[in-house]
């Protein structure tokens, strides 16, 4: 009989590729992950993982497995929230994890509405930018993700449901003397040559300014980076270069020293969206979050 626990960890050694790193995850050793490993091969009678100079791989036996580990954590998933359905009271704790934005603005008021209306759900906040609270999430270390769309999120990743929640377009600012500052919008084109400011590379907004760029014909020269917009805009209004920033983020931020203008044309958006792990999105606790969420963002 093949324990559910130890088709978690052979999960979590595919996403992370090392012992150490899927053990760090899962706040286990480093040994007991290697243990519960050998009795997983031990139960299935195969060897499932190969260890090499750069981490972990899974044989050809181990990717059969996990295409069934999938659906099995996903079933499990159901069925504990049939069995909390059950019992339900809907009382608990559940864990969610959100970039600060997407905190301010659909988490916290998220909050609010819970008071109103679940006031046995109590939520737990963390602050994880988007690309970190996926991983998070298949790891079990948090119950709901607030994340943003990004070049190679696992958008189609059969393991987890999707909730959109919102979209926003970001906005171009430039200094106040730039020459461009007295334009009603800025073209992208005609930044291509600028010193640029922008999050750092894997946080998805870093994605969407230069998929941006990209659009309008050049690569940006993204000479400063921080994943803080406030330092972004403080870095612009120190003419030390131009930037793309979500409309939200600039909302009570003080922009002496540089002016705020839309996108000439299409301009780019970040999609945010709130993800569970499949199975997971009825759980009596869950639900009613999820619910929330979407009332915040809809407001």
């Amino acid at each position: 009989m093949i324990e559910a626990r130890r088709l978690h960890i052979l999960r979590a050694v595919a996403d992370h590729r090392t012992v150490t790193a899927a053990a760090a995850a899962l706040y286990l050793t480093p040994s007991a992950v290697s243990q519960q490993l050998t009795a997983l091969e031990q139960e299935t009678g195969h060897r499932l993982v190969e260890r090499g100079a750069k981490g972990v791989r899974l044989t050809p036996a181990g990717e059969i497995l996990l295409s069934h580990t999938n659906a099995v954590l996903a079933q499990l998933e159901r069925a504990e929230a049939e069995l909390a359905a059950y019992s339900s009271g809907a009382a608990g704790t559940v864990t969610v994890a959100s970039f600060a934005t997407g905190i301010a603005l659909v988490v916290a008021p998220a909050v609010a509405h819970l008071a109103r209306t679940s006031p046995g759900i109590r939520l737990r906040v963390l602050d994880a930018e988007g690309d970190a609270s996926l991983p998070m999430l298949l790891d079990r270390q948090i119950d709901v993700a607030v994340a943003v769309e990004y070049r190679g999120a696992p958008a189609d990743d059969p393991r987890l449901a999707h909730v959109p929640l919102y979209a926003e377009p970001f906005d171009a600012v430039v200094p106040v003397g730039h020459r461009l500052a007295g334009a009603d919008v800025v073209p992208l084109a005609e930044l291509a040559k600028d010193t640029w400011i922008g999050p750092y590379p894997g946080n998805p907004c870093h994605d969407v300014v230069v998929l941006a760029c990209e659009s309008a014909g050049f690569q940006p020269r993204l000479d400063h980076s921080s994943d803080d917009f406030r330092a972004v805009v403080a870095l612009a209004s120190a003419d030390a270069g131009v930037a793309l920033v979500p409309r939200s983020a600039l909302r009570g931020m003080d922009l002496t020293g540089v002016v705020v203008r839309p996108v000439d044309g299409v301009a780019p958006t970040r999609r945010v969206f709130a993800a569970v792990r499949r199975g997971a999105e009825e759980h009596p606790l869950i639900s009613p979050v999820l619910d929330a969420l979407g009332a915040a963002a809809g407001e």
